[in-house]
């Protein structure tokens, strides 16, 4: 059963990716309104994805994504940005600290489940779960 921990200051915009994702089977989703709460979700249960925004009021998602590839258990996480930047710095920058995706929002449904999809189903199963 995926686990998703999908990370905005926006209640509104986690919701709506919650949405989004729902009808992957049998997916449990965790949610975290910032930078700080998405690391202390991370130290306490193994995911299989992270959805995570760029701007947020205490840790960035930058800093989250190299905290993530800074850590050996989990190195493997598939992170997808979801972000209203769509400058190709921004985009060069998550990337390079180690995002496997890049989107801007708006978004359609479709785009981000079809990314969630080949994240999940191309990482081993125990991956992430060190």
């Amino acid at each position: 059963m995926p686990e998703v921990l999908v990370v905005d200051d926006s209640k509104v915009m986690r919701e709506m990716v919650v949405a989004c994702l729902r009808p992957y089977p049998d997916t449990r989703f965790t949610q975290a309104s910032s930078g700080l709460e998405a690391i202390e979700q991370l130290s306490l249960k193994a995911y299989d994805l992270l959805v995570l925004d760029l701007n947020m009021p205490d840790i960035g998602g930058i800093e989250v994504v190299e905290f993530v590839r800074g850590q050996n258990q989990l190195r493997t996480l598939p992170i997808i940005i979801v972000t209203t930047r769509g400058d190709e710095a921004s985009r060069e920058r998550a990337l390079g600290a180690g995002a496997s995706l890049f989107m801007t929002k708006p978004f359609t449904p479709d785009s981000l489940q079809g990314a969630a999809r080949s994240l999940l189903e191309k990482a081993p199963d125990e991956a992430s779960r060190g």
